[in-house]
């Protein structure tokens, strides 16, 4: 049987071959997501987070979490574990045991490494079978061909809210709860996820851009920055709709479209004027404008923002510095916005050949 799954242990390989056993003796991709998406193999179900284990025992361990009782908490970043092993291994991160060279990010382990570093090589051996996207890891793979299917097996108790991945519910508990345990030992910020706060020291507080565009040169601090700006060069539009044949760039977009064109999905509605969002931080944002809670002052004048891209958006009136350039005319401006519809009126004017520059930044 050949599924090209990969396994970190021995013991994984052979519980995966021992739950296989008795299927058909070929199993493609498609087989091995069927496979995995199986819940029955986790039925040991935590009642406060509902956080699925595979074993009872594994149950036990997580729910010293949120009892508090026996857990072990890093000193660098607060974060618990339920067990000595799992705190000796988080701290490899904060040591730098397994570093990345090329980004300097910092993993648990030999095998974490090895995958990160497919982000670098560019190395995706995955494929969707209905999209041909390539993805680094199974899992990941996993978790996206849902986005076809439309499954999403795992529901919030308080607020029906439905998700692909039990991963992604078990960060979402933390809305209801308003835990946020990771903060941030520069401004004080606190966060619900770790990822989060390494992600907010990375942005906020470091001018590292380890991830360079190969097509403009343009730099960015993080990877997920890159991917979709490297889609404006490509004309990439990996996400499609399973009810008609649209295509998107964007995942948002394509949320965006089954909302209003196929009704599927839940609104995010503003419970003060009723306007509608697809996404639930634009819904944050927008409700920061009713309450008038400006957070965020210009150092040069007295203006104040609702939020900190309002306010970086802002500051460029105060700057001479004009990042966005048309493609056609070199014209040069200081907002993406601006160049976007000084563009569309300037292709108007000119012949555009068969394969016409676009307003990228310089």
């Amino acid at each position: 049987m050949v599924c090209c799954v990969i396994f970190y242990r021995l013991y994984g390989l052979n519980k995966y071959i021992c739950a296989c056993a008795g299927t058909s003796t070929e199993a493609d991709k498609s087989d091995v997501t069927e496979h995995l998406r199986d819940d029955k193999r986790k039925p040991y179900l935590c009642t406060v987070c509902h956080k699925r284990f595979t074993r009872e025992r594994h149950l036990n361990m997580h729910s010293k979490t949120h009892t508090g009782k026996n857990v072990y908490s890093c000193t660098q970043c607060e974060k618990r574990f339920s067990s000595q092993s799992g705190l000796q291994k988080h701290m490899n991160i904060h040591t730098g045991k397994y570093k990345c060279t090329e980004c300097g990010r910092c993993c648990t382990n030999r095998q974490h490494l090895a995958v990160h570093r497919r982000i670098h090589s560019g190395e995706k051996p995955f494929e969707c079978t209905v999209c041909s996207k390539r993805f680094t890891t199974s899992p990941d793979l996993v978790v996206h061909s849902r986005i076809h299917s439309g499954e999403k097996p795992y529901k919030c108790h308080v607020c029906q809210k439905a998700f692909s991945d039990s991963s992604h519910l078990h960060k979402h508990a933390r809305v209801h709860t308003g835990d946020k345990p990771y903060k941030c030992s520069l401004c004080n910020k606190s966060f619900c996820q770790s990822s989060h706060l390494q992600l907010h020291k990375r942005r906020v507080h470091s001018n590292r851009r380890p991830y360079d565009c190969p097509y403009c040169g343009k730099l960015f601090k993080t990877n997920s920055e890159l991917k979709p700006h490297v889609r404006i060069h490509t004309g990439a539009k990996p996400y499609s709709c399973r009810h008609c044949s649209q295509r998107f760039t964007h995942h948002i977009q394509l949320k965006t479209h089954l909302l209003k064109s196929h009704s599927e999905g839940t609104w995010s509605t503003c419970n003060m004027c009723q306007k509608k969002f697809s996404k639930n931080t634009e819904l944050k944002t927008h409700l920061l404008r009713h309450s008038n809670v400006k957070a965020y002052a210009c150092n040069t004048c007295p203006k104040r923002c609702c939020t900190a891209s309002a306010l970086k958006s802002h500051q460029l009136v105060h700057s001479h510095y004009k990042q966005f350039s048309c493609g056609l005319c070199g014209k040069d401006f200081k907002h993406k916005c601006s160049v976007i519809r000084h563009f569309k009126r300037c292709s108007d004017k000119q012949s555009l050949s068969s394969s016409p520059p676009s307003p990228y930044p310089k």
